[in-house]
């Protein structure tokens, strides 16, 4: 049961919440919380046989469900999202904001574009991907200060893009759901 993917939630007007598992997803259904459901994708998960009827209980669900109840207001959708490492790479392409090489995850670490040494904080709007041979360059440096130019700027995802960063196995109906709700600007907007 393990292998099903993980189902994206929405508010009842269709903005991106979560992802939760297939448990979860049939428990919105058993409650009848589920307000609509979208999605190519739909999986029927069985569960016992009723001992008076000999019947098997089954619950389908979607890949993308819409959730009843209290709908997600602007400013929760806009909540910055948790920054760590694989999802920064995963902003930034796998890409070094200094040489412009691609790298696997393993190869590469985050910098702080004005040092935490120098009052820099750790937060999306300061941190880019750099190989360790560029950020070991930079040092507790500026990129000015080092000589070093940086080849695109930060920015903070949204919570559609953070969903689309947080999920390796997002559903290609989930992501086409996902993008339409991707600013212009994202990087993110090269993968659909």
């Amino acid at each position: 049961m393990s292998s099903y993917p993980l189902i994206l939630t929405l508010d009842q007007h269709g903005t991106p919440n979560r992802w939760v598992t297939w448990q979860h997803a049939c428990f919105y259904y058993a409650k009848d919380l589920v307000a609509w459901a979208v999605g190519e994708h739909s999986f029927v998960i069985y569960g016992g046989i009723n001992r008076l009827t000999g019947l098997r209980s089954e619950i389908r669900t979607n890949s993308i469900i819409a959730i009843k109840g209290k709908s997600l207001g602007h400013r929760e959708f806009n909540q910055v999202p948790p920054l760590s490492n694989r999802e920064l790479f995963h902003r930034d392409r796998h890409v070094c904001a200094y040489c412009g090489e691609q790298m696997p995850g393993a190869k590469l670490t985050r910098d702080h574009i004005v040092p935490v040494s120098q009052g820099g904080r750790d937060v999306w709007m300061n941190v880019v991907t750099a190989c360790r041979a560029c950020n070991q360059k930079k040092s507790g440096r500026t990129p000015e200060q080092a000589g070093m130019e940086l080849l695109y700027a930060p920015y903070v995802p949204n919570k559609a893009e953070w969903l689309i960063l947080s999920n390796r196995r997002i559903l290609a109906d989930q992501m086409d759901f996902l993008v339409r709700h991707v600013p212009a600007q994202s990087r993110l907007k090269t993968l659909a």
